[in-house]
């Protein structure tokens, strides 16, 4: 099973809709009824889910590293900084890693987008 992606609040719709267009499994946070939740309650829905987090917010990625010092279990997070957003390039890494993996490599795993 490919991976597949939940974008919290903050990432751009744009990418969503690129993604969705390349035939990649994306879940906006807003479309969830989840765009309310607190980053801990968004991590809780997207583990359950079995989708790997996409955001933009860095308090969000520190939530998430502290639950892997922690040994708390999680279904990945993707980080990049807003202003480094280039959506193409986004987009891009986010279809390989969606093609290219399954949803277990990414358990416990915070990476940094986009890829050199």
């Amino acid at each position: 099973m490919a991976a597949s992606f939940y974008f919290d609040v903050h990432v751009d719709k744009a990418i969503h809709d690129q993604l969705r267009r390349r035939g990649v499994d994306v879940l906006r946070a807003q479309d969830d009824d989840a765009g309310e939740l607190t980053d801990e309650e968004l991590l809780e829905r997207a583990t359950k889910l079995g989708r790997i987090v996409v955001t933009h917010d860095v308090n969000f990625k520190v939530l998430a590293e502290e639950r892997q010092r922690q040994g708390k279990r999680f279904s990945g997070l993707l980080h990049g900084r807003q202003l480094d957003v280039v959506i193409g390039k986004y987009v891009k890494d986010l279809e390989l890693i969606a093609k290219a993996s399954e949803p277990e490599d990414w358990e416990n795993i915070v990476e940094h987008l986009p890829f050199v």
